[in-house]
């Protein structure tokens, strides 16, 4: 039973509370909260005061309700305070119109204010109509609060408001307490607990001191997926060739390694497989080096004559080496007979996965923020991914690889 004097220990959760009539729910989850010995702290909408009371829920909390912003003498600043000591925040029911307002960044009331003040894990439970629910508005806010490591509790099927049945009924108390000690002990999305390896950038082969062969490639979505990754949970390598910058917000979560040449990605990598759950080959290698002058070349000397030789086949390598159990996921760019080439890499290559993407296509591939690929993987149809951000393609490619983690990749 929920003890007289709060152990203000115990981890804080935040119990968002929506305007939805599911938010008497939320009454039982506090209780179940209290229960298990967490602190909660409850945070009301204006709308949820409409269908429950500030009183039951201060009854049953360790603290207060709060509704507002503004008004408290003993916090002055609630959402600053309530965001920096929040061991994960809930939200439970989350309305459409809340769930829009956080893919938007907006800030205007105590709970859309706590969630932007806050480095902790966000669970939100949805709840509402079939109709809102299926709303292509509401998905897409959905997955890009996903792919910002949001963890999300899909409504389940059944009764609803107004003797309607459909999809968008809260989940239980009991089901959504269980993710919570899920998320207390480390979870944080699909790839929790994993090891994530991954190679972004195109490899420069030195010609001399000043000059060297290269190719377009930017970085961006070896970068972007390594983001995306660590937001899903993942421990992660990022084998970079690059010389953009992560986020601000993995920037210090992301384990870099600078390398410039093929060979140095290569030992790089090689060093590092074993110990990688996943492994994605996002990086341009260089097809071919030479023997590097060891002077400047001057071109009263003449056009030199450059001699090239091919790289080591890294992914080949990677392969050949794989250990039970690891993914292995390969990228190609095309410019002609995309599919065609795609397959044939991926019957030779012997990766999980293959993403290949049509280079010369508008606003796709070399130095854009944006990317269109096909998900190639065996035995399975060819999987299409139109053009959208470098993020959310990095996010549909993680996916499939959570899949394949939990069948057991061979």
């Amino acid at each position: 039973m929920p003890s007289a004097t709060p152990d203000h220990s115990a981890p804080r959760i935040v119990l968002g509370v929506g305007g939805g009539i599911a938010a008497y729910k939320s009454v039982e989850l506090l209780r179940r909260l209290r229960d298990a010995g967490y602190f909660v702290s409850p945070v009301l909408t204006r709308d949820a005061t409409r269908f429950v009371g500030e009183v039951t829920f201060s009854a049953l909390a360790s603290e207060p309700t709060r509704t507002s912003l503004y008004g408290d003498p003993t916090t002055p600043i609630p959402h600053t305070y309530l965001g920096q000591h929040a061991a994960l925040i809930v939200v439970a029911p989350a309305t459409a119109h809340l769930i829009a307002r956080f893919a938007m960044g907006l800030a205007d009331d105590l709970l859309s204010a706590t969630l932007l003040a806050s480095r902790a894990p966000v669970l939100l439970c949805p709840a509402m109509h079939t109709e809102m629910w299926e709303q292509p508005s509401v998905q897409e806010n959905l997955a890009l609060l996903r792919r910002r490591g949001v963890l999300v509790m899909e409504p389940a099927t059944g009764a609803l408001a107004g003797g309607d049945v459909g999809a968008g009924r809260l989940r239980e108390p009991e089901e959504i307490f269980a993710m919570v000690e899920h998320i207390v002990r480390g979870y944080r999305g699909p790839l929790s607990g994993q090891n994530v390896l991954i190679s972004a950038g195109g490899t420069r082969e030195a010609i001399d001191p000043v000059r060297v062969i290269s190719n377009r490639s930017s970085g961006r979505q070896g970068i972007a997926l390594a983001e995306v990754a660590h937001r899903l949970g993942a421990h992660v390598t990022l084998v970079s060739a690059s010389e953009l910058n992560l986020a601000l917000d993995v920037v210090n979560q992301v384990d870099v390694v600078h390398v410039e040449s093929a060979a140095q990605m290569r030992t790089a990598l090689m060093e590092r497989a074993h110990e990688s759950d996943v492994i994605i080959m996002a990086a341009a290698v260089s097809d071919f080096t030479l023997d590097s002058a060891p002077i400047k070349l001057k071109k009263g000397a003449g056009v030199p004559v450059l001699e090239l030789v091919a790289t080591p086949d890294i992914l080949q390598d990677l392969v050949a080496e794989r250990r039970s159990g690891q993914v292995i996921v390969g990228f190609a760019a095309e410019t002609h007979d995309v599919l065609e080439n795609a397959v044939a890499k991926l019957q030779r290559k012997d990766v999980d996965l293959l993403v290949v993407n049509d280079v010369s296509a508008a606003g796709v591939g070399f130095e854009h923020t944006t990317n269109e690929v096909v998900i190639l993987a065996k035995n399975a149809e060819a999987s299409t991914v139109t053009l959208r951000s470098k993020e959310a393609i990095s996010y549909e490619i993680l996916t499939r690889v959570a899949s394949l983690l939990n069948q057991g990749a061979p």
